[in-house]
């Protein structure tokens, strides 16, 4: 275990610590007493600054977010005159953006608050050792001088010669690259080039290093012997002689891998081969646990999470790392050629691992979570989309695992259909062509023609009828759903000119919470007052109702003018009798998934029959709907039926003066 006392006897460093909150600077400097013998504090940025200025310093460790200059706006102006200090950052953030522009300042390296001590300790270890060994290395004038100076026993080093070739590599260059030293002595450093890093960075390294003789630093990817990646911070220094020329090079690198953004190290591991397997997990109701947490207390949440994960799918050892994303989602990531099992086999693991996560519980402050998770599980070339594809279908649909395989083209068509739609729905719409056909209701004890109900159809460029299932649904994802509601609210009023029927017009939970078409339908009850108790409201329901009131408010409007009420598909999934007490309708229109069968089907005659039964004592009449042949219309009548709609009457169609 590392003593620190030991460094400070050998060592007079002085530290300059930047930190706003009275609190953690209180805190933090107490732990750094046990490090440094001179400690200068700032409380803000352009305080650091000005200290900066007027005193020597070896080290240099600051927050981000702070009054008048900000951690890393000090770090940028601290830069321009000092590129070589080392600089610990210690903050909350860690942000894509923090991270870049801690890599672009060459930061020496970023702790995440609340830090651990365990990792404090050995961070700040590391700096004080390499600054030691910086002091001893100033000491040193020779070319071995040169060599001692940038080696360390933390680093990556290689060293090559004038044209390129490897002549030495240290132990940690072999461990993290897989590579041996016979593997790499004479080869160039391609050998470690990861496929997708540009041209341009190597061309202005040489350009820097040859030409120009001077140090070049950087941000690099490389890859591993098996096709791994990591990302290092290089150093690399032209060595010269006493006539100013170059005899060798040396590269110093530091492992930065645990700083770039996860997502973009997925994103980098995926170009690597063109088929693997994806699981991607997320916590499920993350957005409801985010609402209710603070943000250390989210990042604790997601942290604890990720080792429970983690825990259980190390004991199984098939996949070898996790990359944490954002909002609550983890991934394992594996390359097809590398997988031993079966398909089959893994996706009986993946629903094993998903119980034995989902039993589980986290404990954070005062309140146990039960861990759920939803699972996403896809390979092939498309793997990673298709697996965030998933795992926005499971959170809609409600289930909790998914093989995603081809969703993402899926969904891809499925959109270009809408457009379509989209497109047919707009050209309808300019040139008139939404049109209302009219479905004969007849009388059941008369059999004739009573009521007729207003239906929307679309005209297409090649003059095809189209029926509502053809284009409504795209409608409501888009912007002329209301539209098209206007256009059939006026035909069908109109229609009232051309007939001594009753219209009966259907509107929906969200045609009737939308402002503009309430608005528009009292405007047409007016225009029309006259004629106005000629027509029926038929209520489709909506699993979506936001409002009960503000349609129990709209029926009691236009009842005033005359207007009839009718529930829709009673006997259908949403419908239930607690719509009859709330809507009091004058109509029960039964379902055509009761009629249709109800010759053959016992048990819908006995549902038809209970509905009818109810509706005669609450006085309310009864349609049905899908009448398609005598017989059916035989049986409505001996159940008591009011009156039928179907083929056996008539199609829908324009209506005849």
């Amino acid at each position: 275990m590392y003593n620190p006392t030991n460094i400070l006897e050998k060592n007079s460093l002085q530290l300059l610590y930047v930190e706003d909150e009275t609190k953690a600077r209180e805190l933090t400097h107490t732990i750094l007493k046990q490090y440094f013998n001179k400690i200068v504090t700032a409380v803000d940025g352009e305080d650091g600054y000005n200290k900066f200025q007027n005193n020597k310093f070896d080290l240099i460790i600051t927050d981000i977010n702070m009054p008048k200059i900000n951690g890393l706006d000090m770090i940028k102006k601290i830069r321009e005159t000092n590129k070589d200090i080392p600089i610990l950052i210690i903050s909350a953030h860690n942000d894509t953006e923090y991270l870049l522009k801690s890599i672009e300042y060459r930061i020496h390296g970023y702790l995440l608050k609340p830090f651990q001590r365990e990792q404090f300790n050995k961070v700040i270890t590391k700096v004080i050792n390499e600054l030691t060994e910086k002091q001893n290395q100033k000491n040193k004038i020779t070319l071995l001088k040169q060599y001692q100076k940038i080696i360390d026993k933390s680093s990556i080093v290689s060293k090559t010669d004038k044209n390129g070739l490897i002549t030495y590599v240290n132990d940690a260059f072999c461990e993290i690259s897989g590579y041996t030293r016979e593997e790499l002595i004479g080869r160039n450093h391609n050998i470690i080039r990861a496929k997708d890093e540009p041209k341009e960075t190597f061309q202005e390294l040489w350009k820097t290093i040859k030409i120009d003789k001077k140090t070049w630093e950087g941000v690099i990817k490389n890859r591993t012997k098996n096709n791994g990646l990591y990302y290092v911070k290089a150093t690399i220094k032209p060595i010269l002689n006493e006539n100013g020329e170059v005899e060798e090079y040396i590269a110093l690198r530091s492992l930065i891998t645990d700083i770039i953004h996860p997502k973009k190290q997925l994103l980098d591991f995926l170009k690597l081969t063109d088929e693997y397997l994806i699981v991607l997990i997320k916590i499920e109701h993350f957005d409801y646990i985010q609402s209710s947490l603070s943000k250390d207390e989210l990042e604790e949440v997601e942290k604890k999470f990720a080792q429970e994960i983690f825990k259980v799918q190390t004991n199984k050892k098939d996949f070898q790392k996790i990359y944490l994303l954002e909002k609550g989602e983890f991934v394992f990531a594996k390359k097809m050629e590398e997988c031993k099992k079966s398909i089959p086999s893994i996706i009986k693991y993946l629903k094993e691992f998903k119980e034995t996560i989902n039993n589980g519980k986290i404990h954070i402050e005062s309140i146990n979570y039960n861990l759920s998770i939803l699972i996403s599980f896809a390979y092939g070339r498309d793997a990673f989309e298709d697996a965030e594809a998933g795992i926005k279908q499971l959170i809609e649909t409600k289930q909790d695992f998914i093989i995603a395989n081809g969703l993402r083209e899926r969904q891809k068509q499925e959109a270009l259909k809408h457009i379509k739609k989209f497109n047919l729905l707009r050209d309808a719409i300019d040139s008139y062509n939404i049109i209302s056909y009219f479905q004969p209701i007849v009388n059941n004890k008369t059999k004739k023609i009573d009521k007729y109900e207003s239906l929307v159809r679309l005209v297409d460029a090649n003059d095809n009828i189209l029926s509502p299932a053809l284009f409504l649904d795209s409608a409501k994802k888009g912007k002329y759903y209301s539209q098209i509601t206007s256009i059939v609210l006026r035909n069908s009023f109109q229609a009232l000119y051309d007939t001594q029927m009753t219209i009966s017009i259907n509107l929906s939970a969200l045609d009737i919470e939308q402002p503009k078409t309430r608005e528009e339908f009292f405007e047409l009850l007016k225009q029309h007052k006259s004629q106005a108790h000629r027509i029926i409201v038929e209520l489709t329901e909506d699993e979506n109702i936001k409002n009960i009131n503000t349609i129990k408010k709209f029926i009691n409007k236009i009842r005033k003018f005359g207007v009839e009420i009718a529930i829709d598909d009673f006997g259908s999934g949403l419908s239930n009798f607690s719509r009859v007490l709330q809507y009091q309708p004058n109509y029960i229109k039964i379902d055509g998934s009761l009629i249709k069968n109800i010759n053959k089907d016992k048990l819908a005659k006995n549902m038809v029959e209970t509905i009818v039964n109810f509706a005669q004592k609450a006085n309310i009449k009864t349609v049905a709907e899908f009448v398609e042949n005598k017989e059916i219309f035989e049986i409505l009548c001996d159940l008591g039926v009011d009156y039928s709609q179907g083929y056996y009457f008539g199609k829908a169609e324009l209506l005849k003066k």
